[in-house]
């Protein structure tokens, strides 16, 4: 699977996250960051990478996740982490929003993500 810093690939992300929860309960197994990993990259998600991408979207490999659709933030901040990993680039320049528009297109019905938004002040 090819990872690139763009909308296109981002809302292949976001979608294949939920195809891979629901695998991954058919299985009867955990829907955590270790699992994930290993089921889109295979023997390329060694132990060094799953630490790196936990270690930058802070949060532990064994921990289930919740639904992406329900809960986006975790899963916004796992895809960053991966993009991150996997295109060598820093945590900060994945294109957030990029990110949060791929959502709204991968969920549609889903309330939109956009965490940078600024807030008025009264």
């Amino acid at each position: 699977m090819k990872t690139e810093n763009n909308q296109q690939c981002f809302v292949l992300l976001w979608r294949m996250l939920e195809r891979t929860r629901r695998l991954l309960g058919g299985q009867c197994k955990r829907f955590c960051i270790r699992n994930v990993l290993k089921a889109w990259f295979g023997f390329e998600a060694n132990d060094d990478m799953i630490w790196e991408v936990c270690r930058l979207c802070e949060q532990e490999g064994w921990n289930e996740l919740p639904p992406p659709s329900l809960y986006p933030r975790k899963h916004r901040e796992l895809l960053r982490a991966i993009v991150a990993v996997r295109t060598g680039i820093s945590f900060y320049k994945v294109n957030l929003k990029a990110l949060d528009a791929a959502y709204s297109i991968a969920f549609p019905k889903s309330t939109s993500l956009n965490v940078n938004k600024k807030k008025r002040v009264s």
